[in-house]
């Protein structure tokens, strides 16, 4: 019986070849040079039907249109594709995504969201999965390739006006909840943070004790690393693919010290100055020396970094690049894939050019981190502490604490300030709000200005706190002779 559900697969450069004596095998084995050939990339994602099917046309969307895309855009487009051709398959006599229908629709929304045996989504990710489905029925749909007669998503006349539409057009999609940009995001304030990374990652109770039962062996690491986190605004896809050839040695009597984040591990290329905190930097140079040193060393005697397949290797730290197909190439334009080879040879041998390392001496990746703070989640749950957090709430605190700062010190500097002074300041120093935008490497300041909803709640929060407890009325008499008339205020 085969699965009801479509898998979701990348694609992997150097994959060992099997051990056969078929000569079919051997004749059309070498990958490598296909996916070459094919402009196909190290992680592209790819879809097989239920039945261990390849569609070609389908998979062509990640490898022409996507191409260009964060790996993180490519992974969510995946995976959305991959629910509602799994839904065609089971629930619609497996049936085929170009025949698909506005009912066909219809029932997987109702699945989606209402129905009690569905997964009951939220309307934010409701959106985002019409939002993805429907790019690629567009491009499916397109005159020049027509792999689909129609979109089987229903549009509706925009409510903007064309010329202002993000891509150009008078529709947009029917089913989306239109609810509007969210205002709520999640974020923690210091102390909050401070708790849940004291229990959830290093292993406190909530009285500030150690946990006996605590059994992680990572926990400085850890939290270096959601520090890091907290203090940058950094993306998790960012942060993991760092080297350290962009963690900064501390300079003296600075309390900020900064790095280029390289534009070919920025999401959407938006590479821009980070600046870290001294104490920030002081635990990673600490981590750095210990915990992965020691990481380091007992790879080295396991062997592991020989056992790399193609690795790029760097043998001069002061001038670091690789060869690759006899081009040099700087370690600022590898893509995360590549830093992932990447190695850098010194008198006691090899080790990763990458900064976050395994229990095995080897790069980390994302899912390491995530399944981190799930596992740090579970722990406050335990000790029962409604904190919870995942890398990008972190991203949002920075983004709100730093711009509540920023404000404050803003308009402190101008409250003295004539109109013309004012001016020149705002020259000079420029607005808060554009300086987190770059901060976070947001291409438009319009997706950052939700962070000042979370302000004005801070704000309204701050006004609800002081409003004194006596500020009943008066209590209506309680003199049996008096009448409800009198009693009733005028």
């Amino acid at each position: 019986m085969t699965n009801p559900d479509w898998r979701l697969f990348h694609t992997r450069y150097d994959l060992p070849r099997p051990q056969t004596a078929d000569p079919l095998i051997d004749t059309l084995w070498d990958l490598d040079e296909w996916l070459e050939e094919h402009n196909v990339l190290e992680g592209t994602p790819y879809l097989i039907s239920p039945d261990g099917r390849y569609d070609i046309e389908l998979n062509e969307y990640f490898i022409l249109e996507l191409a260009a895309s964060p790996q993180d855009t490519q992974r969510a487009h995946a995976s959305d594709l991959k629910l509602w051709l799994s839904f065609l398959w089971r629930s619609r006599g497996r049936k085929d995504w170009r025949q698909a229908t506005p009912e066909d629709r219809a029932a997987y929304k109702q699945w989606r969201t209402t129905d009690p045996r569905g997964p009951h989504v939220d309307w934010t990710t409701w959106d985002r999965e019409v939002a993805t489905v429907n790019a690629f029925y567009k491009w499916a749909v397109a005159p020049e390739r027509k792999y689909a007669e129609r979109n089987p998503i229903v549009h509706r006349e925009s409510r903007i006006h064309p010329d202002r539409g993000r891509h150009g057009s008078a529709t947009t999609p029917a089913e989306a909840s239109h609810t509007g940009p969210r205002g709520e995001i999640v974020w923690l304030t210091p102390e909050m943070y401070r708790m849940w990374r004291d229990v959830g990652l290093r292993g406190y109770t909530s009285l500030g004790l150690p946990d006996r039962s605590f059994r992680g062996r990572f926990a400085t690491r850890n939290a270096t690393y959601s520090d890091l986190m907290i203090r940058t605004g950094l993306r998790l896809c960012e942060q993991t693919s760092l080297s350290m050839f962009e963690l900064p040695r501390p300079v003296p009597v600075k309390a900020n010290v900064r790095t280029k984040l390289p534009w070919r591990i920025a999401k959407y290329g938006s590479g821009r100055w980070v600046y870290i905190p001294a104490s920030s930097l002081k635990a990673v140079w600490d981590y750095v020396e210990e915990e992965r040193a020691e990481a380091v060393e007992d790879a080295r005697d396991a062997g592991v970094y020989e056992r790399i397949r193609n690795p790029l290797i760097i043998t001069d730290r002061t001038d670091p690049f690789v060869e690759i197909d006899g081009q040099r190439v700087t370690v600022d334009q590898l893509s995360h894939a590549e830093r992932r080879r990447l190695l850098i040879e010194g008198p006691e041998g090899l080790e990763p050019a990458a900064l976050w390392l395994n229990e095995r001496g080897l790069p980390s990746a994302r899912s390491c981190w995530q399944e981190a703070f799930k596992a740090a989640n579970r722990r406050c749950a335990r000790h029962q502490l409604n904190l919870h957090s995942h890398p990008h709430a972190l991203r949002h605190s920075f983004a709100v604490i730093t711009l509540e700062q920023l404000w404050r010190g803003h308009v402190q500097d101008m409250a003295t300030m004539n109109p013309g002074q004012r001016r020149t300041h705002q020259m000079v120093f420029g607005d808060p709000l554009n300086w987190v935008r770059i901060r976070l490497g947001h291409r438009s300041v319009v997706t950052t200005l939700r962070y000042l909803h979370a302000l004005q709640e801070l704000e309204m929060e701050t006004r609800l706190a002081l409003i004194p407890d006596d500020w009943e009325p008066t209590a209506a008499p309680t003199d049996p002779t008096d009448s409800a008339s009198e009693a009733m205020p005028a």
